[in-house]
C-alpha cells in the first residue's frame, strides 16, 4: 500500500516552518541579558500541495489589503515585502486592530477548509545560560516536528517535504540540519518524509511569509501559556486566539518543564518522543 501510494495516489503535503520564540537562553523578563522569550520552537503550517498556489495568491491579497499603507510608504514591490510576525502580533495592533484579529481567523479557516493544519512544536527554555545550547536545541524541536508531521501523512497514505525559512549566514548548521533530518528519514524510519529540509528566502515566498506570521502569534501564546504571571500583557492571547488555534493545530503543542508561580492550570503536553 506505501508503494501505491507513492506511485502517485496519495496527497503531498508542504510544511511550512519558522522560528517561534528565541533560540538563546532566558532566565526571566527582566534579566538585562537574557529576556527575549521563555520558549523557543518551529511553526507555520501544512497544505496539501495542490492547494499552495491558490493559498499562495490569497494570502498575497489578504497581505496586501491589510498592510496596504505600510507597503505604498515602503516603496517595495508588494510580492516581495514582508511584515515580520513578531512586529505585527504586538499588544498594541492586536488590542487596537480588530482588522488584524479578523484576518488572523480567515487565516486559520483557510488553511483547514484547504485540508491543510496550523502546526507548530515549542519547549520552554530552562537551562542556565552557561549550559544552554541553541543548536541541540533546535534539533530536538526539528526532530519532534518531523515524527509528527510523519505520523500525521501516516495515518493519510500521505508524504511530505518541509520548507524552512533559511538560516542566514550559518552553513555550517544548515549542513547539521541536512544531517539530522537525514537520520530522521532512514535511521528512525520516517518513511513518508521525501527530502531533507529546504531553506528558502522569505521575502520571495508568501508561503513562508504566512508561516512567519503565525510564529509570530505562536510565539505570544508560548510566553504566556509557559509563564502567566510574567506576561499578564499578553493576556489577549488567551482571550482571542488560544481556542481558535487549538482546533486549527491539532497535532502541535508547546512542552512545559515547569509551572508558572502562582498558577495551577495544567498546560496540555505534546507526546513524548519516540
Amino acid at each position: 500500500m506505501r508503494a501505491f501510494a507513492f506511485l502517485g495516489v496519495s496527497i503531498h503535503y508542504i510544511a511550512y516552518l519558522d522560528e517561534f520564540g528565541h533560540i538563546g537562553p532566558f532566565v526571566s523578563r527582566q534579566h538585562p541579558q537574557h529576556n527575549t522569550s521563555p520558549v523557543f520552537g518551529l511553526g507555520g503550517f501544512v497544505l496539501p500541495s495542490s492547494k499552495v498556489r491558490a493559498f499562495a495568491t490569497w494570502f498575497y491579497q489578504l497581505k496586501c489589503n491589510l498592510l496596504q499603507f505600510e507597503i505604498d510608504r515602503d516603496g517595495i514591490p508588494a510580492y516581495q515585502w514582508e511584515k515580520k510576525g513578531a512586529a505585527l502580533y504586538t499588544t498594541t495592533n492586536v488590542l487596537k486592530y480588530r482588522e488584524l484579529r479578523n484576518a488572523t481567523f480567515r487565516l486559520m479557516n483557510r488553511i483547514e477548509r484547504d485540508g491543510g493544519m496550523v502546526f507548530y512544536v515549542g519547549l520552554q527554555k530552562t537551562h542556565p545560560p552557561e549550559t544552554h545550547n541553541p543548536k541541540s536545541l533546535y534539533r530536538a524541536v526539528l526532530r519532534e516536528s518531523i515524527k509528527r508531521i510523519d505520523q500525521f501523512c501516516d495515518a493519510r497514505g500521505a508524504h511530505f517535504q518541509i520548507i524552512l525559512d533559511e538560516l542566514k549566514n550559518q552553513d555550517d548548521f544548515r549542513g547539521q540540519i541536512v544531517s539530522e533530518a537525514s537520520i530522521q528519514m532512514f535511521g528512525e524510519a520516517r518513511a513518508t518524509m521525501i527530502e531533507p529540509p529546504i531553506q528558502a528566502e522569505s521575502h520571495l515566498f508568501q508561503t513562508l511569509q504566512c508561516a512567519d506570521w503565525l510564529c509570530g502569534l505562536i510565539g505570544r501564546v508560548g510566553c504566556h501559556q509557559v509563564l502567566p504571571d510574567a506576561y499578564a500583557d499578553l493576556d489577549w492571547t488567551a482571550k482571542y486566539f488560544i481556542h481558535r488555534l487549538n482546533r486549527a493545530a491539532p497535532n502541535s503543542g508547546i512542552r512545559r518543564e515547569r509551572p508558572a508561580l502562582g498558577d495551577a492550570a495544567p498546560v496540555e503536553q505534546p507526546p513524548a518522543s519516540d
